[in-house]
């Protein structure tokens, strides 16, 4: 189970430095002790990103302290140097200030795109050039090979349920040529055998499931101190103009919610109802039936292209793509198009309850394995059946 890894840096593995990215995971720490293994000069760094401690009001909550503890740990384990770089002001500013700002503008943001896009692969990536590294070696579950015109292509990891790429669409290309992801092919429990079998002391550590600067869940508790306009009242208004009820601030909806409304079990006259749209300005919610969530057409921005040619190119062809409106979902056919806004993707079906602020992820093909051709921010969708009244148009 426990096999050599290769960097696809040229030259004997000694002859390379490479940074990993240690979250104190299995995933980094398995990646880290293989590219040891290999021969590699391997520097293992965690980033100090939230004082969980601060987050909860509670004095030694903070999860991230036993993650650099644990991070540590490993490094000693394998006999590498470890360090611990302090990103918190820099983390703030690029990612939490967004997710609060994102989510006073009725949005339903993924803080994580951020913080790959403009920390990990970013700031630290710098970190790693200083340090004279070839690569910055994380654990993510993706990969990138070599394409045919020298450049490197970002591709699905083989386990799809495993697959991150969602997350890592924003990634430049220049960023692409000097990342390696070496767990692309490998599932979690490939991962965590191979943890065992080194010996590890994560290999049953749990996965994170919280955002991580919301340990808690609450993610409402850190927009609302940031942002207290996102928790002012307004109204719960139904598509047809209806005033229907009160809420307490359009942060704690999303499109395409229905539990949590507060209206009489999200019920209108025997009608089940949906979130459809947040309207920050005018601070209302609005409502509808299932049928009003189907979108055919999305608005992006914030577009980043990974695929051949150029972007401009694509969408005059009418590039057909798979994309992904959400990371649980799968991928659906759709082609790409310049529209009166810019980037705009038009779905062969309709998505239903597709969220601004979300991402949506273009892909050669729908299966595990599958090139990513990038993607952008969804900034908003038309409707497949317009269905609003002018009073809440």
């Amino acid at each position: 189970m426990i096999g050599a890894i290769d960097l696809d840096l040229g030259g004997a593995p000694q002859d390379h430095r490479v940074v990993v990215a240690m979250s104190g995971g299995v995933d980094s720490s398995v990646v880290a002790a293989l590219a040891a293994r290999a021969g590699y000069d391997v520097v293992g760094v965690t980033l100090q990103l939230y004082d969980h401690g601060a987050a909860t009001h509670r004095q030694g909550a903070c999860c991230a302290g036993q993650d650099i503890f644990d991070a540590r740990e490993v490094a000693q384990r394998i006999g590498i140097p470890h360090y611990v770089l302090d990103y918190e002001t820099r983390f703030r500013d690029a990612v939490i200030d967004r997710f609060a700002a994102s989510y006073a503008a009725g949005e339903t943001p993924i803080p994580c795109v951020d913080c790959n896009q403009r920390i990990k692969f970013a700031d630290l990536l710098s970190t790693a050039r200083g340090l004279g590294a070839a690569a910055l070696v994380t654990g993510h579950y993706v990969s990138t090979r070599r394409l045919p015109d020298g450049r490197r292509g970002l591709f699905r990891a083989r386990d799809e349920d495993r697959d991150q790429s969602y997350f890592l669409y924003a990634t430049s290309q220049p960023q692409l040529d000097l990342l390696r992801f070496p767990l692309g092919d490998l599932s979690k429990a490939d991962t965590r055998a191979i943890a065992r079998a080194i010996g590890l002391p994560v290999a049953e550590k749990h996965d994170s499931q919280d955002i991580c600067f919301v340990p808690q869940g609450r993610y409402s508790d850190v927009v609302e101190r940031l942002k207290p306009e996102a928790a002012e009242p307004g109204d719960i208004v139904h598509l047809d103009g209806r005033v229907l009820g009160r809420h307490a601030g359009i942060m704690r909806f999303t499109v395409g919610q229905r539990r949590g409304l507060g209206l009489a079990g999200g019920l209108a006259a025997g009608e089940p109802l949906y979130v459809v749209a947040l309207d920050a300005a005018q601070r209302r919610v609005v409502v509808g039936p299932r049928e009003a969530l189907a979108s055919r057409r999305i608005v992006l921005r914030e577009v980043n292209w990974l695929g051949d040619g150029t972007l401009e190119a694509a969408m005059a062809a009418g590039q057909d793509v798979y994309v992904k409106v959400r990371s649980t979902r799968p991928p659906q056919r759709a082609v790409l198009a310049h529209g009166p806004e810019g980037t705009e993707v038009r779905l062969a079906d309709g998505e239903e309850g597709i969220a601004p602020g979300q991402a949506c992820v273009f892909y050669e093909s729908p299966g595990g394995g599958a090139r990513v051709l990038g993607g952008g921010v969804i900034c908003r969708t038309e409707l497949a059946k317009p269905t609003l009244s002018p009073a809440v148009a």
